[in-house]
């Protein structure tokens, strides 16, 4: 991970390369004494965006099956075995607490102390979106006595997943409450680089995460209709994604995908590959995105292989269909797609379904409308082509609940691809589509996915949570290990 840390120092100095102040980022800023909330806003969300966009991509890469490990290397055989072991979370979990959590706490008390509630409500807003990141992927985790600051818990308990959600639902009313009680210009300006500090836009990203935080727990008894229809009422949602732009081409400021796991200054492009699972979706359909998603091989051509099968081949990666990640490709953190599929599930699921068909056409066709924009989509079918009477994609309306909402996240599975894997990964897991169907049974044209050839996981089985970093485990006596990587997130509650 030496890449990745020294991307996030060179692009945070990049950022800020106009102020006087210098920022280091090995500083803690508990104890600061030339950093300002700004600069440790700038930190945060470079640090929350490298993880997200960095390791995380290539997680939730193979888990969804976007991309899958190329013959002729091993590099990432472990994540595409469904083997992680206890120390592949030490780097992200640190960047995320000691990093991201850490530098909001002192956004937060700094904002604080000069009533800037402006200022405040982006801090809240990032804090509960990584806190919600970290319960999705691990469930319960240090969150109550953790990132207290100065004096604060060095060994901090496990808070149950839900009361976390609920804490930070609770805490994100309370910060646009206090903004709209007395409204504040963000003293943190354009050191703000995802909206420029725009609390619009910034209360728009909390009202979709809150959405997105109410879908996820519509399978468990803590599922909230009322709030969900409330918020859709409302319907102030992204209009604008939330993304993380300020890369270059320079070596070390560039994507964090790109920089460390396609670049030849970092892992050189020769693992991850394209997964038939996705390739082949695509390919059936006639869906243009296949040309946005995927680079085409030396031979100006498209290729995929099986998931896990590339031990049975000889080939390079370039022989096959790469992720379309280049060095200045944003970091998408929450997006206007997204919203509109959170929507449609939600009207599907707590309205009758009334309304929700338009909400999944914006959803493809807002998803269109990114790859066009950021990873050069052209041509072909268009999303009314495909969402039209007759299309591969047409919304049909069967009065099945469960049916519809398949509809819904299979298209969401099809929209993330290297916009934001990781959270088509949390998505697989909470409503089971694409389904895990034995090989040989399998229907790309319509969403499957199948158990990687190399997985050590019994039948279908496949990740559903990680190990918490050995690092943690070691240090604080408050945290156990589970036993492996078939526990259920708490929200995890749908019959497989």
């Amino acid at each position: 991970m030496k890449n990745i840390n020294k991307l996030l120092l060179v692009i945070i100095m990049g950022l800020t390369v106009s102020c006087q102040d210098e920022l280091d980022i090995n500083r803690n800023p508990d104890f600061p004494t030339e950093i300002s909330a700004g600069l440790a806003l700038t930190s945060a969300e470079a640090n929350l965006s490298a993880v997200v966009g960095g390791e995380f991509m290539n997680l939730g890469g193979f888990v969804t099956q976007y991309h899958t490990q190329a013959p002729s290397a091993s590099q990432f055989e472990n994540i595409d075995s469904n083997n992680l072991n206890t120390n592949y979370a030490d780097t992200p979990w640190t960047q995320l607490y000691a990093g991201t959590l850490t530098d909001l706490r002192y956004v937060s008390d700094q904002s604080a102390a000069i009533n800037d509630t402006g200022s405040l409500l982006i801090a809240e807003a990032l804090r509960s979106y990584t806190f919600q990141l970290l319960v999705d992927l691990f469930g319960d985790i240090p969150y109550k006595d953790a990132v207290q600051g100065a004096g604060g818990f060095l060994t901090p308990t496990l808070t149950p997943g839900a009361e976390v959600y609920a804490d930070l639902i609770a805490k994100l009313d309370a910060a646009v409450a206090a903004y709209e009680a007395n409204p504040t210009e963000p003293a943190v300006g354009f050191q703000d680089v995802i909206y420029g500090s725009d609390v619009d836009n910034w209360i728009k990203f909390i009202n979709t995460l809150k959405l997105k935080m109410y879908i996820r727990m519509s399978y468990t008894p803590q599922a909230n209709p009322a709030a969900v229809n409330a918020l859709i009422a409302d319907n102030n949602f992204l209009t604008e994604d939330a993304m993380f732009t300020t890369f270059d081409e320079s070596v070390n400021k560039r994507n964090p995908f790109f920089e460390v796991f396609l670049s030849q200054t970092g892992l050189g492009d020769v693992n991850n590959i394209a997964s038939s699972t996705l390739f082949e979706f695509y390919n059936e359909n006639e869906d243009p995105r296949l040309d946005a998603v995927y680079r085409t091989n030396v031979a100006g051509n498209h290729a995929s292989i099986e998931q896990g099968t590339g031990n049975t081949f000889n080939n390079k990666a370039t022989d096959y269909s790469r992720p379309n990640v280049g060095p200045q490709t944003p970091v998408f953190l929450l997006t206007v797609m997204e919203s509109h599929f959170l929507k449609a599930e939600g009207l599907i699921r707590y309205a009758s379904g009334a309304g929700a068909k338009t909400e999944y056409d914006a959803g493809v066709a807002a998803s269109f409308e990114l790859y066009s924009e950021h990873f050069g989509l052209s041509g072909g079918n268009s999303a009314a082509d495909l969402t039209g009477a007759g299309g591969a994609y047409e919304y049909v309306e069967t009065g099945d609940v469960e049916a519809a909402v398949r509809q819904v996240a299979i298209q969401k599975w099809a929209a993330l691809p290297y916009v934001n894997n990781i959270e088509s990964y949390i998505e697989t897991t909470r409503t089971k589509y694409p389904e895990v169907v034995p090989n040989g049974t399998e229907d790309y044209s319509i969403g499957n996915r199948i158990p990687s050839a190399i997985s050590v996981l019994a039948g279908t089985d496949i990740i559903s949570i990680l190990f918490y970093p050995n690092s943690e485990v070691t240090r604080n006596p408050n945290v156990t290990q589970r036993n492996t990587l078939t526990e259920n997130v708490w929200w995890d509650k749908k019959s497989e």
